[in-house]
């Protein structure tokens, strides 16, 4: 039985190890995708709403890497290294709550624009 779940244990590891890496490999993909976008539209004049499709990209972005970091702490083995992942969460919470503050000031902004 011991030996079950120690097996049970390594593949749970692996399993969040695997589904961390992709979760932040999709954040990092989503930001240099709004990001590449975003200088694209700019560069040509083209993009009415660059900052604040920049902004919704930037957010999506740091939820995947939240996710991650919270998948994370289920393989967590001391308390100094959980302390570490809180402190991640709750600054990647943090920005995302000025992103998302910012990106409703922008959709203001733009809805006071349209005549």
């Amino acid at each position: 039985m011991t030996e079950t779940i120690s097996t049970l244990q390594g593949l749970l590891h692996d399993v969040v190890q695997i589904a961390t890496v992709l979760m932040e490999f999709f954040g990092v993909c989503v930001l240099v995708w709004t990001a590449g976008r975003s200088f694209f539209h700019w560069i040509r004049r083209d993009g009415q709403n660059i900052r604040l499709a920049l902004a919704q990209g930037i957010a999506l972005a740091l939820e995947f890497k939240m996710g991650g970091e919270v998948l994370r702490t289920v393989v967590v083995r001391e308390w100094a290294e959980l302390g570490i992942l809180g402190a991640i969460i709750v600054l990647r919470g943090l920005l995302t709550f000025l992103i998302h503050w910012e990106i409703e000031n922008e959709r203001k902004a733009i809805e006071k624009e349209k005549p």
